[in-house]
C-alpha cells in the first residue's frame, strides 16, 4: 500500500505541476493572442462597414436618394430660417400682419443689445430680434399672436407684456420681443 500511496502522490504532484504550467502558459501566451485576435476582428469589421458604406455611397441610386434628402431638409429649414436677403422683409411682414389686424400705434424697433446670454454661436445661422409695441384689445392681440405663430419662416415670441390702457378694460398696450432665424451669407 505504501507504493500505491507513493504512486498517487507522484501523479498528484505531476498533475498539479502540469496545471500550474498550463495556467502560466495560458496567461502569458494564449490570452494576449486572444486579445490581439479580438482587436483585429473588430478592426476588420469596422473596415468592412466603411467599405460597404463607400460602395453604397458610390451607387447612383443612393447618391440621388441622399441628394433628395438634402433638398427636403433645405425646404424644411426654409420654414424656420429666412435667407439673409429676406431678413429685412420679415420686419415688413410683421408690420403688414399688424396692419391686417388693425393694431393702433404700432412700432417696430431693433433692440440695441440682446438680452440674456443665449446668443447663437453658429457659422450658418443667426438670430435677429425685434421689439414691437402696439395698442389693441385682447381680441386683436390674440389675432396678431396667432398670425405670428402661423408665419413662415417662424417668428418666435420670446416674451410679451400686456398693460391695461387708460380707456378701460377694452384696450391695452402690448410690448413684444420677437426673434427669427436668418441664414448667414456663405462666403465664396
Amino acid at each position: 500500500m505504501n507504493a500505491y500511496k507513493k504512486y498517487l502522490m507522484t501523479m498528484g504532484m505531476v498533475w498539479a505541476g502540469s496545471l500550474v504550467v498550463f495556467v502560466i502558459a495560458y496567461v502569458l501566451f494564449i490570452a494576449p493572442q486572444l486579445k490581439v485576435k479580438a482587436g483585429l476582428t473588430r478592426q476588420l469589421n469596422d473596415a468592412k462597414k466603411l467599405f460597404d458604406s463607400a460602395v453604397a455611397a458610390a451607387d447612383d441610386k443612393n447618391k440621388k436618394k441622399l441628394a433628395d434628402e438634402v433638398d427636403t431638409l433645405k425646404v424644411k429649414l426654409s420654414g424656420y430660417a429666412a435667407d439673409s436677403a429676406e431678413s429685412a422683409n420679415l420686419t415688413f411682414d410683421i408690420g403688414r400682419l399688424a396692419g391686417d389686424k388693425q393694431l393702433g400705434s404700432f412700432t417696430v424697433k431693433t433692440p440695441e443689445s440682446v438680452w440674456g446670454n443665449d446668443v447663437i454661436d453658429s457659422k450658418s445661422i443667426q438670430e435677429n430680434r425685434v421689439d414691437v409695441s402696439f395698442n389693441s384689445d385682447y381680441k386683436g392681440f390674440a389675432a396678431f399672436l396667432n398670425s405670428l405663430e402661423r408665419h413662415r419662416p417662424v417668428i418666435f415670441v420670446n416674451r410679451f407684456k400686456l398693460t391695461r390702457g387708460d380707456q378701460g378694460l377694452s384696450t391695452g398696450k402690448a410690448d413684444m420681443d420677437l426673434s427669427f432665424y436668418v441664414k448667414k451669407k456663405t462666403e465664396g
